[in-house]
């Protein structure tokens, strides 16, 4: 006789990107297999190689993660991460105050939102003729450690994370030219303008959150925003 299956609650969110909405639930054992194993290995890829597996589980297999913005992949993870295994991270942060001490401090996961910096947008106008349309970075494109950035490195990810270039009425689809065009493209551009695709990275979206709390050697209060969801998991 099959034994019985434990029913699932269900959950639903808006995705930052797009405001869709998408069900969800929480993680169940084997999924929390997956991030113990890849917690156990330790290295960035298993880690991340998981975090997408899970993602991609409790999301009920409907959404193409290896499409997902970073910035949206981490928050379905925070909260299918909330509803599995509690709605709070218990994280040790340092005093700024003093630079030495650490404060305990209770971070209520439900509370981190996505911050959309004021003015920012996908549509970079480098002059008068021309404008290019960029698209949010993947895991795959960044890594889990967005910071770890060299020149290389910033280079290959501005070329992917272009989407297309206007020419005036004429459009420039990215599967229309190949890297070599495309470098030369970049290449072309005076400092200025790479400057202005720079800023797209910069004032991208991201998991955000503002902590206040006290040093309890000084007593004096602290400030701390942290971002990114390594920070709350530190």
């Amino acid at each position: 006789m099959a034994l019985p299956r434990v029913n699932v609650p269900q959950y639903e969110l808006e995705l930052p990107s797009t405001k869709e909405k998408i069900t969800y639930r929480p993680f169940l054992v084997k999924e929390e297999k997956i991030l113990l194993l890849a917690l156990e290995e330790g290295d960035d890829e298993s880690i991340a190689r998981a975090l997408k597996q899970i993602v991609h589980n409790c999301t009920y297999e409907k959404m193409e993660i290896e499409k997902l913005p970073l910035f949206d992949l981490e928050y379905v993870f925070l909260r299918v991460r909330a509803k599995s295994v509690g709605e709070v991270a218990e994280l040790k942060l340092l005093c700024e105050d003093d630079g030495e001490t650490y404060a305990d401090v209770s971070i209520p996961l439900e509370d981190i939102e996505v911050k959309f910096t004021e003015g920012h947008t996908p549509e970079i106008k480098l002059d008068d003729e021309i404008l290019v349309k960029m698209r949010y970075p993947t895991y795959e494109m960044l890594g889990m450690d967005p910071g770890d950035m060299t020149v290389d490195k910033t280079f290959e990810l501005v070329g992917k994370c272009i989407d297309k270039v206007f020419e005036g009425e004429k459009v420039h689809e990215r599967a229309d030219f190949n890297d070599k065009d495309l470098s030369e493209f970049l290449d072309s551009l005076n400092s200025k303008q790479f400057k202005e695709i720079q800023n797209f990275f910069e004032t991208m979206p991201k998991l955000s959150y503002e902590v206040k709390f006290k040093n309890p050697k000084t007593k004096k209060n602290n400030k701390v925003t942290l971002e990114g969801l390594q920070s709350f998991f530190v």
